[in-house]
C-alpha cells in the first residue's frame, strides 16, 4: 500500500493549487464547448438545408402547376421565358423533368430520368443527393395529379455550389463563435481562479513576514473556507509565544547558573596563585586557569548562539556601527593594553537598523578571534564606514589568516582554519554569521589590506537606503 501510494503523491505535488483548479475548470469547458459547437452547427446546417430544399420544392410546384389535360393528353405549357425563369439561379445550374403517367418524357432534361428516382403519389415528396455524369446534385421528386386520376412525376435538381458555400460559412462562423467562447471561458476561469486564490496568496505573504517578534493573531477577514486555517495558525502562534518566553527564561537562568560557578572557580584559582604554594603546582594552576577561561568563553558563546537564534528579529532600532565599536572599545582597550595587543580604531558613521546586543556580541567574537589566533604581537584594527547602500564594520589582524579555500568551512560551527594556533572552539565566526544574517547582511573573510593577516567584514543595509537582500 505504501509503495503504491507514493507515486500518486509525487504526481499530485507537481501541480499547484491554481493549476489544479484551472484543469478542473478547463476539462468541462474543453468537453462542453466542442459539443455545443457540433450541436449548433447541426441545427444551423439542417435549418439552412431545409430552406434550400423548400426553394427547390417551390420550383417543382411551379412546374407541376403548368400541367393540364388537353384532348385527352397531358401537356405542359412552358414558354421560353417561363423555361428561363424556372432555370434561373445565380449560383447553381437547375434541371427539371416531367414524366407522364407511363414514365415517358413530357418536357425538360431527359438525362434526369437516369437518376431513377422512385415514383411518388400525388403531393408526395422525395429529396435525395444524387450524381449525374459525375456531378453531385440535390434532387427532388414530386407526384402531381394530371387528370383522370393519373399521376405524373416532376423531377427537379440543382448543383451543390450554394450548399457547399453555406456549409463553409457555417463552419467558419461556428468555429469563430466557439473559439471565442472557449477563449472567453478560459480567461474567465483564470481570472476567477486568480481572484479566488488571492486571499490565500495574501495570507502566504503575511506569514512570510512573521517571526518571533510578530506572533499576534492573524485577522479573520478572509473567506469562510480559510478561517479554520487562520484559527490553526493563531493557535500555533500562541504556542510559539509560550515556547519563546520559556526559552528566554531558560537562557537567562542558564547564563547565571553557568557563569557563577565558573567565575567562582576562576577566583579560587587566582587566590591559589597569590597564596604561597608549591612551585611544582604553578603549571597545574596555570593550566586550570586557562581551562576555566576557555570553558567560560565557550559557555558564553553557546549562550550567544542560542540567544541569537531565539532573539526576535523585528525589534530593530536605529543604530550606528561607530557607536557599537566605541562601546566595545571601552571594555577592550584596557584588556588590550594588559595583554600587549596593538588595538586601533578607524571609525566613521555607519547608520543601520539593528539590535545593539547582537551587534556588540558579533564584534566581541571577532576581536576575541583576532586576539586568540593572530599569534605573538598581534595588531588589530577595527573600522566602520559606509559603502554605497551598505554600512560596514571590519576587524583586521596581522595573523596567519585563513587560506581562501578554507574560508567557507571556517564560517561553520566548530570549524577552524588549518593554520589556527589558538585555543578557540570554532564558534566565534559562526555566531557572527548568524547575527549578520539576522540583520539581512553578510559576513566575508578577506585578505588583510597589507601583508599577512585576515580581514573580516560585516556588511549590513545602511539605514534609510532600502538595502539589497
Amino acid at each position: 500500500m505504501t509503495g503504491a501510494s507514493a507515486p500518486r503523491s509525487r504526481t499530485a505535488g507537481t501541480f499547484s493549487l491554481k493549476q489544479r483548479l484551472l484543469i478542473w475548470l478547463m476539462v468541462p469547458v474543453l468537453v462542453a464547448v466542442p459539443t455545443a459547437g457540433v450541436v449548433l452547427y447541426r441545427v444551423m446546417h439542417d435549418s439552412a438545408i431545409s430552406w434550400l430544399d423548400q426553394a427547390l420544392g417551390d420550383t417543382a410546384l411551379a412546374v407541376a402547376g403548368l400541367l393540364h389535360e388537353r384532348d385527352g393528353r397531358v401537356v405542359v405549357d412552358v414558354s421560353g421565358p417561363t423555361d428561363r425563369a424556372l432555370r434561373f439561379d445565380r449560383t447553381d445550374r437547375v434541371y427539371y423533368l416531367v414524366l407522364d403517367p407511363a414514365g415517358e418524357v413530357l418536357l425538360g432534361d431527359a438525362q434526369l430520368a437516369r437518376l431513377q428516382l422512385p415514383s411518388r403519389k400525388p403531393n408526395e415528396w422525395f429529396f435525395t443527393l444524387a450524381s449525374l455524369d459525375g456531378e453531385p446534385l440535390r434532387a427532388a421528386a414530386l407526384g402531381a395529379s394530371c387528370g383522370r386520376g393519373q399521376v405524373c412525376q416532376v423531377l427537379v435538381a440543382e448543383t451543390l455550389n450554394k450548399r457547399d458555400a453555406l456549409q463553409r460559412q457555417l463552419v467558419l462562423v461556428v468555429g469563430l463563435l466557439i473559439g471565442g467562447m472557449a477563449i472567453l471561458l478560459a480567461a474567465a476561469g483564470w481570472w476567477a481562479t486568480y481572484r479566488g486564490l488571492r486571499p490565500l496568496a495574501q495570507l502566504s505573504a503575511e506569514l512570510e513576514q512573521r517571526d518571533l517578534a510578530r506572533l499576534e493573531p492573524l485577522q479573520p477577514d478572509v473567506p469562510a473556507e480559510l478561517r479554520p486555517l487562520i484559527a490553526a495558525f493563531n493557535r500555533l502562534f500562541e504556542r510559539l509565544r509560550r515556547a519563546s518566553s520559556a526559552q528566554q527564561d531558560f537562557l537567562a537562568n542558564a547564563a547565571h547558573q553557568l557563569r557563577t560557578p565558573l567565575t567562582s572557580l576562576r577566583t579560587e584559582i587566582d587566590l591559589a596563585l597569590l597564596e604561597p604554594h608549591d612551585p611544582q603546582m604553578e603549571p597545574l594552576l596555570k593550566r586550570l586557569q586557562r581551562s576555566v577561561d576557555r570553558s567560560a568563553r565557550l559557555a558564553t558563546q553557546m549562550l550567544s548562539i542560542a540567544r541569537a537564534e531565539a532573539e526576535p528579529g523585528g525589534r530593530e532600532q536605529p543604530l550606528d556601527l561607530r557607536d557599537i565599536a566605541a562601546q566595545v572599545a571601552e571594555d577592550w582597550v584596557p584588556r588590550a593594553l594588559q595583554s600587549g595587543v596593538d588595538l586601533g580604531f578607524e571609525l566613521e558613521s555607519a547608520p543601520v537598523l539593528g539590535q545593539s546586543f547582537l551587534l556588540r556580541e558579533l564584534l566581541e567574537n571577532l576581536l576575541h578571534n583576532s586576539q586568540n589566533y593572530a599569534g605573538p604581537g598581534p595588531r588589530i584594527t577595527v573600522r566602520t564606514g559606509v559603502d554605497g547602500e551598505w554600512a560596514r564594520m571590519e576587524v583586521e589582524d596581522n595573523g596567519p589568516g585563513i587560506p581562501p579555500h578554507e574560508r567557507e568551512r571556517a564560517l561553520r560551527r566548530f570549524e577552524r582554519g588549518s593554520e589556527s594556533k589558538g585555543t578557540g572552539s570554532g564558534l566565534g565566526l559562526a555566531i557572527a554569521v548568524d547575527i549578520a544574517q539576522r540583520h539581512r547582511g553578510r559576513l566575508e573573510l578577506l585578505d588583510a589590506g597589507s601583508g599577512s593577516g585576515l580581514r573580516v567584514r560585516l556588511s549590513v543595509p545602511r539605514a534609510g537606503s532600502g538595502g539589497a537582500n
